[in-house]
């Protein structure tokens, strides 16, 4: 069974079948992986962000992956992570923006996961990048990264709409937020 950086020893996770994962999808900025801590903390389950645990897989930092490895390296992570969970439940995770659009990826973890869309409009998420300083390959390459979002957000928002509830990240405070999601998850 894997270890994870993330996925404290003797947690839900470790008691297979147990309680369905919640898989956090959105565009970069949503919130997945401040939103998905919290929650974590909330419904007391580990938490995996996706992109931190690449990262320690590979000993590089995602911007590093992109560039060193190719896109289709860090996809081919994302692909075997996917998997990896599989074998574990009672989880909160966070993949990356892209990762819904993998074929398979969405479909290896439900059911039983329960997957939750985090909706944000593109200017919202960029700013929210933009204050937090956070680079994202797919995005360093843009000249405006609300427009590029815009583009990301209409491909990649049919996948999104397959989640099983959407909870828009602009109409709550943080608070209000973990207390939505966690009725979704619970309820």
């Amino acid at each position: 069974m894997p270890t994870f950086f993330t996925s404290p020893g003797g947690s839900p996770a470790d008691a297979p079948g147990a309680v369905p994962n919640v898989v956090l999808v959105g565009l970069s900025g949503s919130g997945k992986s401040a939103v998905g801590r919290a929650l974590a903390e909330r419904l007391k389950r580990p938490f995996l962000d996706f992109d931190d645990e690449i990262e320690r897989r590979a000993g590089l930092g995602i911007p590093a992956i992109f560039a060193e490895r190719g896109e289709g390296h860090f996809r081919e992570m994302e692909r075997e992570l996917t998997e990896d969970c599989r074998q574990l439940s009672g989880m909160v995770l966070a993949p990356g923006a892209g990762w819904i659009t993998s074929p398979g990826l969405l479909a290896a973890l439900r059911p039983p996961a329960k997957v939750i869309y985090l909706k944000v409009r593109p200017e919202q998420a960029a700013r929210r990048m933009a204050e937090g300083r956070v680079t994202r390959p797919l995005l360093a390459r843009a000249g405006n990264p609300a427009t590029t979002l815009e583009k990301m957000l209409k491909e990649r928002e049919p996948m999104y709409a397959k989640a099983d509830a959407t909870v828009n990240t602009e109409m709550y405070d943080m608070e209000r937020l973990i207390d939505r999601l966690a009725s979704v998850v619970t309820g």
